[in-house]
């Protein structure tokens, strides 16, 4: 008997991830470089893969899972499934599963540092210093414990974004859909519009959905706060880019931290990168050694587990009627 077929969408996955598969009986193959849904769709028809481990966002689409022979699973290398078609998925049978919380630290911390950069000044003031320009005893920054940050997203990732900014000494307002229990000393603010005017920092933490898409826009960035500052280490579509360029050229805003663009990689001319008052890293937020290893492991076990007929843990599963019908 065959064994079954993990493909990963990229390059490389960690040795104990990798190890994990082959223990638990898969042959792994990879797929590097670009990714697009043609190239999926010829990896997948050329031979039967059992499961794919989905790292970055590669379109897994209809036209892919009707394409793909024999594949039973698609676990992800991390949270975001907004390149994949859930209900595709279930209709073709096929698990669609996250590494459920593995990288929330890292993208908080990741967070917390664009948000202090920004309050700080501190790539404004690592370019001056390099110029040989010195300090300018009339320039201030802002002390981040004086701010008030808006949380929109409350999952693993907003939570420990929030207790991070709380520890900071920073007042926490949470934007979020569903009914939680708060620590002591944050606030929820139902109303959106609401929470654009209150605070002096926005961090946006929800999924890419069509509600989502575009929920950051010209109407929105005018209700903010004048010099009020952005985070995104979401995804880059719940933002109008265009907007959002406006927005800091006038001086409305006084600066964006972002981790994640509208088209990625973005073009090399977007205007965002020739704003003194941007902070950009490219996507890197859960790049972390130990983020890498829990969601590689995590996305390893949610793969052997289901092909053995078992679930490693159902808070990862997506679309459990799939389970519930084989």
């Amino acid at each position: 008997m065959s064994k079954p077929v993990v493909l990963v969408t990229a390059a490389t996955v960690s040795e104990l991830a990798q190890g994990l598969l082959r223990a638990g009986g898969a042959d792994v193959a990879f797929m590097p470089g670009h990714i697009d849904e043609e190239a999926l769709i010829a990896a997948l028809s050329a031979r039967e893969v059992s499961a794919v481990l989905l790292r970055g966002s590669p379109p897994l689409t209809e036209r892919v899972f009707a394409a793909a022979r024999g594949l039973k699973i698609v676990a992800k290398h991390g949270a975001g499934v907004d390149s994949v078609d859930i209900a595709g998925a279930t209709r073709h049978g096929i698990a669609v599963m996250v590494a459920g919380g593995a990288n929330a630290d890292a993208v908080a911390e990741h967070s917390l540092a664009l948000m202090l950069s920004l309050a700080r000044g501190l790539s404004q003031f690592d370019r001056q210093t390099r110029s040989g320009a010195w300090r300018d005893l009339n320039q201030f920054t802002r002390d981040f414990r004086t701010l008030t940050v808006g949380i929109v997203g409350y999952g693993q990732i907003g939570e420990r974004t929030a207790r991070l900014v709380q520890a900071c000494g920073a007042r926490v307002l949470i934007h979020t859909r569903s009914k939680v229990t708060l620590p002591a000393g944050m606030e929820i603010e139902a109303d959106f519009d609401r929470l654009l005017t209150s605070v002096d920092m926005l961090s946006l933490h929800c999924p890419l959905t069509e509600k989502t898409r575009g929920m950051i826009g010209v109407a929105q960035l005018a209700r903010m706060k004048p010099g009020a500052f952005l985070i995104n280490t979401a995804r880059g579509p719940v933002i109008d880019e265009a907007a959002l360029v406006d927005a800091l050229r006038s001086g409305r805003l006084a600066g964006a931290g972002l981790d994640t663009f509208a088209t990625e990689p973005p073009d090399a001319a977007n205007p965002l990168f020739a704003l003194p008052n941007v902070l950009v890293t490219p996507h890197i937020a859960a790049a972390t050694t130990d983020a890498m290893m829990r969601m590689g492991t995590i996305a390893a076990n949610n793969i052997i587990s289901y092909l053995r007929g078992e679930i490693y843990d159902p808070r990862n599963f997506l679309n459990p009627d799939v389970f519930k019908a084989t």
